[in-house]
């Protein structure tokens, strides 16, 4: 647990240090009190406490829902319609579509009045200029892998850095916590599928639910370690070559309809079949939107719930 804390602040503290070289200063658009942001893109003056919050990746809507704050705006991911449900009915209401992850809306998000954009260097690097002109705008330097980090630096932004720090250290514990009600977990072989709509992919240990399990001491297939890649959150598997998913126990997702009916063609063919893990009973269908497309705390609780439920 320490020692994962310790990793955690440290990415954070680096990213922070990246962004200082260059200057971003937004103006305090007419906020009383300001407070000053190192990011991906330099560094920023934002609200200390902004009220009209417009985030452009799945992640920044986890992190603000799960810090009490809802957005204004979003952007959302293409092949997703609506917003996350595992908030509950109702938490999600109100919040208007500005675009999708890679082409957000300027003329939409400007229309919200935003006194705060939260974005990606990795998503969004060739909009940045343009969002800042709008209002104060802190980009995170990728998504995924650096999970952690960002919901610390967003949390800080959004002038929950306390909260932030407090419920990442929560959910850490509960991970630990979790993994070891979890009988023989360093040997359990949990696979991680996700049916995208052209494509299958198994998630490594950089991903986010990837991530997740390794914060609960489960192993994984070591087709899934992706050791020979530079890039572990995850790797193309051919329909043609599905038994390479195989492991202990097969978590299954997929990337919206078309995926989804990809996903129930293919699970229902014979080579499929051929897999120990569905030989055993040992596969479950889980939901996209918190194993994949969450990236967040509470999303992380969910799959810890899952974690929990299939295999403890």
């Amino acid at each position: 647990m320490n020692k994962r804390l310790l990793l955690t602040a440290a990415v954070a503290a680096g990213l922070a240090l990246a962004g200082c070289g260059t200057s971003a200063d937004n103006g305090d658009n007419g906020t009383a009190a300001t407070v000053e942001i190192a990011h991906a893109m330099g560094t920023t003056k934002v609200p200390a406490a902004p009220q009209r919050v417009v985030v452009l990746d799945t992640d920044k809507v986890d992190t603000a829902l799960t810090l009490g704050v809802k957005p204004v705006g979003a952007a959302r991911a293409g092949e997703l319609t609506g917003w996350p449900t595992y908030f509950g009915a109702g938490t999600t209401d109100g919040i208007t579509e500005v675009g999708v992850l890679t082409e957000p809306d300027l003329e939409a998000i400007a229309g919200l009045k935003p006194d705060l954009i939260l974005g990606s260097k990795f998503r969004q690097e060739k909009f940045y200029a343009e969002l800042s002109k709008i209002a104060p705008t802190v980009f995170t330097e990728n998504v995924g892998k650096t999970w952690k980090a960002n919901f610390l630096l967003d949390g800080k932004a959004l002038g929950k850095e306390q909260q932030a720090k407090d419920l990442l250290a929560t959910y850490e514990k509960r991970a630990d916590e979790v993994g070891a009600a979890i009988p023989d977990a360093a040997a359990r072989k949990v696979s991680l599928v996700r049916f995208m709509p052209d494509h299958i992919r198994v998630y490594g240990p950089e991903s986010f639910a990837g991530i997740v399990l390794g914060d609960a001491g489960l192993g994984r297939p070591e087709r899934q370690l992706l050791a020979d890649k530079d890039d572990k959150r995850f790797d193309k598997v051919s329909a043609e070559r599905v038994t390479e998913v195989d492991g202990d126990f097969v978590f299954v997702a997929a990337y919206g309809e078309k995926a989804a009916a990809e996903q129930q063609k293919i699970t229902a063919g014979p080579l499929w079949a051929t897999l120990g893990a569905v030989k055993a009973g040992k596969t479950q269908v889980v939901a996209d939107e918190t194993w994949m497309t969450g990236i967040g705390v509470t999303a992380a609780n969910k799959i810890l719930d899952d974690l929990a439920k299939y295999l403890g």
